[in-house]
């Protein structure tokens, strides 16, 4: 508790200051902190430049060395180093590194800044003699801990026969480096202080913007505004001149069906009628909807300075009273529309009786069934659907395949017990399912519906549509129930049909999948509960 004490209080001590003084402490630490963390990145990268630039320095210098013919030759000599020491202390002073040390394969110098060491062994392993590949990394030797490379010496005969180690030390890289940063933190401090002055200026802009207001009296007036808002009962919407809402009341957004935070910054016209502009543009009261909620809306303009930056738009809601007004209207248009229908019933009754008068009872009875519900379904007894509503749909797919010229045949003499499902649910799966698949067969194609049940406890029925189509490949058995997913083709409502079928057969209860059918194409099949009892239909 006393740790968070303390560090609490600098930022209590920040708050107690004035608007302006915090903006220019505050930019000021963004500025600090943005220059610390580019100038670590500049000394990386930096440092990794340098360690670059030496280190192709000092192989250029290695393998100058190490192809030198005269070198080469001296290997041979009773003693090397007469001749290889003068050439590499040359090419030592003249190419700027630390040291030249050539060895033979077993790491005896036959060069080195320090004469007195020639002869002796390396002390650090003449890795590129033993491996034959050049060699970069930084150790630690008889002048100290050095950024170096080791290049190998290949005789006439292509073997191997010594090393050239080129390094430099790591003080005098980080002297270059520091000699660098010099330069960088000279601007730094430029930066920093013309920094602090644009920090300033900016606080100054920033407070004239707001009036002087400080942070506080600023946090007292919002909340007051929100709180007399929110507790104003009328709906109250302000729309800037681009006709976007900026402020929205909790009463508004009830009216409107909206989240207060998802209305700002949408256009009004999105949430009430077109009419809206009508409304901005005379300042005056009329009728909107939202929804299909009535609402009176009285706008008046918002100047600021002399300047009209907006409207506010004041809602009242009128739901009830419009709801009353509309029911009496349509019990009028219910009344009209019941005596259209006894005049040609009349009409049709007189006709039938006419026919009877005549002896052609036949006629009147074909009249009868097409005027009722027989000439819809006729038929349906041969189909053995039991649901009038499935029979018909059934029927009709019949005829609809018969205009594609696809043989459709559909076996129900599996169904014991109907489907515990209503007309609507049962129109709904089976008239999407052959919708696909006769899409899927074609011209000359074929289509098998079969529908079997069960009679008992927890029994199940099945609905099977196959086709002879390309079917559905195994990767996409999943996606063909995933709302839009489609493969016939752009441009239309396409894409619903077995994801609504998932959607009922999984209210019901049941369940569908995918597979490939006997016929060579795609089956679907689609498990429901079934009433328990085989004489429980659905209709008589």
């Amino acid at each position: 508790m006393a740790l968070r004490g303390r560090l609490a209080r600098p930022f209590a001590l920040l708050r107690a200051m004035p608007l302006r003084r915090q903006l220019v402490l505050l930019q000021s630490a963004i500025m600090l902190v943005v220059m610390l963390g580019a100038t670590g990145g500049a000394v990386v990268i930096q440092e990794a430049q340098i360690r670059e630039a030496y280190k192709d320095r000092m192989i250029g210098v290695a393998f100058s060395v190490a192809q030198l013919p005269t070198v080469l030759d001296a290997f041979d000599d009773p003693d090397p180093s007469a001749t290889i020491q003068p050439i590499a202390e040359l090419i030592r002073t003249s190419s700027d590194v630390t040291y030249v040390v050539v060895t033979n394969v077993d790491g005896i110098r036959y060069s080195h800044p320090n004469p007195e060491l020639i002869g002796e062994p390396a002390s650090t392993p003449p890795t590129a003699a033993q491996t034959g590949d050049v060699w970069i990394g930084t150790e630690t030797g008889t002048l100290g801990q050095s950024w170096r490379v080791k290049v190998p010496i290949f005789g006439p005969d292509g073997e191997v026969i010594g090393q050239v180690s080129v390094g430099t030390l790591e003080s005098e890289l980080q002297a270059d480096l520091l000699g660098s940063m010099r330069t960088l933190a000279v601007w730094l401090v430029i930066a920093a202080i013309v920094g602090v002055l644009l920090a300033t200026w900016a606080a100054s802009v920033v407070r004239r913007r707001i009036h002087g207001v400080e942070p506080d009296e600023i946090k007292a007036m919002l909340e007051t505004r929100d709180a007399t808002l929110h507790g104003i009962r009328e709906g109250i919407v302000v729309v800037g001149d681009d006709g976007r809402i900026v402020l929205c009341n909790d009463a508004a957004a009830r009216l409107l069906d909206v989240e207060v935070d998802d209305a700002v910054g949408e256009p009004l016209d999105g949430v009430l009628d077109a009419d809206l502009a009508g409304l901005l543009a005379d300042d005056g009261q009329r009728l909107v909807l939202a929804g299909e909620r009535v609402l009176v809306a009285h706008a008046d303009p918002v100047v600021v300075h002399d300047r009209t930056v907006g409207s506010v738009v004041i809602l009242v809601d009128r739901t009830e009273t419009d709801e009353a007004l509309r029911a009496l209207a349509g019990a009028q248009s219910a009344a009209e529309g019941l005596r259209a229908q006894r005049h040609e019933f009349a009409n049709t009754l007189h006709t039938i009786g006419g026919l009877i008068e005549l002896g052609e009872s036949d006629a009147a009875l074909a009249m009868v069934r097409r005027e009722g519900d027989g000439g819809a379904i006729s038929g349906v007894e041969e189909s053995g659907i039991h649901d009038l509503e499935l029979a018909a749909l059934v029927l009709a797919k019949r005829a609809r395949a018969r205009e594609l010229g696809v043989r459709l045949t559909v076996d129900a003499s599996g169904l014991a017990a109907p489907f515990a499902a209503d007309g609507a649910d049962l129109v709904t799966i089976v008239g999407n399912l052959v919708d696909n698949a006769l899409d899927a067969a074609g011209m000359q194609g074929r289509v098998r519906v079969t529908l079997s049940s069960c009679t008992g406890a927890d029994a199940m029925g099945r609905i099977v549509v196959e086709d002879d189509g390309p079917g559905v490949p195994v990767a996409e058995r999943a996606a063909i129930f995933e709302l839009g997913h489609s493969s016939k083709g752009e441009g239309r409502a396409r894409g619903y049909g077995l994801t609504l079928v998932r959607r009922v057969v999984a209210r019901l209860g049941g369940d569908v999948r995918v597979d490939d059918a006997d016929l060579g194409g795609a089956r679907l099949t689609v498990t429901l509960p079934v009433h328990a009892r085989a004489d429980a239909r659905v209709r008589p």
